[in-house]
């Protein structure tokens, strides 16, 4: 059967998210097509492999758009060393990062989950590489982080000095801000002026205090009460040293306090500007362009259950008259 629109034949645009642990979004939209290919077999298929900005991002933005993955051993939160991945996009000069990748909080186990310690240097190590493929704009992910650390230690790595009143390093971690006495940005990589950043960042948390990074994330990384206490109070001296050096007022901004503090350290250290998730995928996707084309849209994710440690498809599909 020849399925038509009028004089044209009918348009798909398969956009899906990633099945957790089961097939990326990718996958998703190819087995979308199979599907579909049998009752509708000669009709267009248009793949938007998408993401919210967290998990699968990276993976989504490098299908999309004819990219590749990488991969770089870094640091860990606990500073072992992991096997870290970012993407470049079809582009060329665009990267794209999950800060999970190196610094999240699956690698770590509960019984070894410590914001006092914990660093996000691995993620400095991720950007590092990018800079040293000549990448214009990086676009970053900070959900599903293990650390508190207000995103030194990826300032770190990327060659700022953060020194106590004797001018030594500091400990990594953010159990050790509260020693902080000056922030040495002479070293900091020159090319993180010429980089565009572009945050993936859902949560609107500032950096300290009732809803900041460490009160309402501090808890599910490790910390008790007693270290949700000194994480904010370390983190609210870091915000003020910053200020005072460096002249940048971050401790309220909205987004700050996401990821144990990175998107305070990415405003800091980078030129960053934070956005939803979402509209970014949407954006580097070209979504909104390839669905002024569709007659048929469907999206698809997995739901976990409550009865079942289980994920189950949850399909959607929605009709286009090609306005956009």
């Amino acid at each position: 059967m020849r399925e038509t629109v009028g004089t044209r034949e009918k348009t798909f645009v398969l956009a899906p998210d990633s099945f957790k642990e089961s097939m990326t979004a990718k996958e998703v939209c190819i087995a979308m097509e199979k599907g579909l290919r049998k009752i509708y077999p000669t009709a267009g298929y248009i793949h938007v492999p998408m993401a919210d900005g967290g998990e699968g991002t990276v993976q989504s933005l490098v299908d999309a758009s004819g990219g590749s993955l990488h991969q770089q051993e870094v640091s860990g939160p606990l500073g072992q060393t992991v096997t870290a991945q970012y993407g470049i996009l079809g582009d060329g000069s665009t990267a794209a990062i999950e800060m999970a990748s190196a610094s999240g909080i699956h690698l770590v186990t509960k019984e070894t989950r410590d914001p006092l310690q914990t660093t996000t240097y691995g993620t400095g190590e991720l950007i590092r590489a990018c800079l040293d493929l000549g990448i214009r704009k990086i676009i970053i992910g900070i959900g599903g982080s293990a650390t508190n650390d207000g995103g030194a230690g990826m300032a770190e790595a990327l060659g700022a000095k953060f020194l106590d009143e004797q001018g030594q390093p500091l400990a990594r971690g953010g159990g050790a801000l509260d020693q902080l006495a000056q922030i040495d940005v002479s070293g900091l990589d020159a090319r993180l002026q010429e980089v565009e950043f572009i945050v993936a960042c859902d949560v609107t948390n500032p950096l300290c205090g009732e809803h900041g990074a460490s009160r309402v994330f501090g808890p599910q990384k490790g910390a008790t009460p007693e270290m949700v206490e000194q994480l904010d109070a370390n983190l609210s001296h870091y915000a003020d040293v910053v200020k005072q050096q460096l002249h940048k007022d971050i401790r309220d901004m909205p987004g700050a306090g996401a990821a144990g503090g990175l998107g305070a350290g990415l405003l800091i250290f980078t030129q960053a500007v934070l956005r939803k998730g979402i509209e970014i995928v949407i954006e580097y996707t070209e979504l909104r362009e390839k669905l002024i084309a569709a007659d048929v849209v469907f999206t698809g994710r997995a739901v976990l259950t409550s009865k079942r440690n289980l994920a189950r498809p949850l399909w959607c599909c929605s009709g286009s008259q090609g306005s956009g």
